[in-house]
């Protein structure tokens, strides 16, 4: 039987999603407010004069920045892939020498501050001559998704079936040919949740952009918002509309793929 959840719950539940959800319903409100509107007291809390000025000046001025961050997303994703997802059918099934110290170096890497890796970046990238380019940002913000994608395809690839990788072997296939063509065509979970937490870390990365990209000529919406915000900072519909242009890529990508990162992220958290 099952038992039927109280309604304080329920309320309290929704209180609570309510209170977090509200910057972004105010962000939406902005962006539609016209600016002789804007400082009101009381506040409008709906816009009942809209308008789409402001998302007009988004697509005059911040598309280039979007595009940006759409590359260096996904150039992000497709480097975390090609490194995390070998490393974690590696450290599963093949079970190297010193697996254990590995895998406590990934859970201390996620621990070390923003800052302090892009300040050793900046020095590496001032040394090689690499500095304001947008493939830097990709090597930079793939730092941080690799760790936590090697460990979740650890834990996702622990979880199938030895038998298929003996099948694998009796008909021929090497290890690299196992991992190609059978173990990775079932790991679709573990895919989709790394690449949409890489891609989400690129996008909303700000630490990396500003010290290794600050006066680069291809920069990602991140550096376009700040310096929107510095030349407009009496616009504020225009640079509400350009923070909903930026959070509606990652709340669609959430949306959609909500149900493969439930199960991606608790993969090997049950054990037979």
């Amino acid at each position: 039987m099952t038992r039927r959840r109280a309604p304080w719950k329920t309320l309290v539940g929704l209180a609570l999603t309510g209170v977090m959800l509200f910057p972004v319903y105010w962000m939406v409100n902005v962006s539609l407010t016209r600016p002789e509107n804007m400082r009101r007291d009381p506040p409008d809390w709906f816009p009942l004069d809209p308008t789409l000025a402001g998302y007009e000046a988004v697509l005059a001025d911040q598309l280039p920045y979007l595009r940006t961050s759409f590359l260096i997303g996904l150039g992000t994703v497709a480097l975390t892939l090609a490194i995390a997802a070998p490393a974690g059918y590696a450290l599963a099934k093949l079970h190297p020498r010193g697996s254990g110290p590995i895998g406590f170096v990934l859970l201390a890497a996620q621990m070390i501050p923003g800052i302090i890796m892009a300040m050793g970046f900046y020095a590496v990238f001032l040394n090689l001559g690499v500095l304001n380019e947008w493939w830097g940002l990709v090597v930079a913000d793939s730092t941080l998704a690799v760790p936590f994608g090697v460990l979740v395809f650890t834990a996702f690839m622990s979880g199938i079936p030895d038998e298929l990788m003996a099948a694998a072997r009796i008909d021929g296939a090497s290890a690299w040919r196992t991992f190609r063509s059978v173990v990775l065509p079932v790991s679709r979970n573990a895919v989709v949740t790394v690449s949409l937490f890489a891609f989400l870390w690129a996008w909303s990365d700000f630490i990396f952009a500003s010290t290794l990209n600050g006066q680069g000529d291809t920069q990602p919406i991140t550096i376009g918002i700040y310096r929107y915000i510095g030349n407009n900072n009496q616009e504020w519909n225009s640079i509400m509309a350009t923070a909903v242009a930026a959070s509606i890529p990652a709340a669609v990508l959430l949306v959609l793929a909500q149900r493969f990162v439930a199960a991606g992220v608790t993969a090997g958290a049950v054990k037979d």
